[in-house]
């Protein structure tokens, strides 16, 4: 089955949040998610954009989804992708939608001058780690990621003086 992959538009946001909220329910996260449609499309659309989306589809509908950022590596001194989110509903695995996202966003990196695409998996998730190392990504076993939210992140924030 041939996969369609586009950008996402305003429109696509409700069903953004939808796949957002059926990732949380795989990764046994469904408990963190408190996403507004509006903070999200704000963010994706808006005037100020923090994110990209692309979109596959299956017959018209919304099957699935990468949302990713740029960083920056110091080491390349060259931008990079930082994938957040892939996610393709359940039944629609296995038929090539959840690679051609990531082709696509291999596509992004290359036409952006980007030195990498990195992204993060739950040690967990088996069937996604044997995913992405038939694709030839490396994991990164020697780096540990560390987090900074709600009080945490506005305590250190308000010892900055400003």
């Amino acid at each position: 089955m041939q996969s369609m992959i586009r950008d996402a538009t305003p429109a696509d946001t409700p069903a953004i949040a939808a796949l957002i909220r059926a990732l949380a329910e795989y990764e046994r996260l469904a408990h963190e998610v408190t996403l507004d449609e509006g903070d999200l499309r704000a963010h994706l659309f808006g005037e100020r954009r923090y994110a990209e989306v692309i979109v596959a589809e299956d017959e018209g509908e919304v099957i699935g989804f990468a949302l990713f950022f740029h960083n920056f590596s110091t080491f390349l001194a060259k931008p990079g992708l930082y994938l957040e989110d892939l996610f393709v509903l359940p039944e629609h695995r296995g038929r090539g939608h959840g690679k051609a996202l990531l082709a696509r966003l291999a596509a992004i990196a290359v036409e952006r001058g980007c030195g990498r695409l990195e992204w993060s998996v739950l040690d967990w998730n088996e069937p996604s780690i044997q995913f992405y190392r038939a694709l030839g990504a490396q994991p990164m076993d020697e780096w540990t990621t560390y987090r900074l939210i709600g009080a945490a992140l506005h305590a250190l924030a308000s010892a900055s003086g400003q």
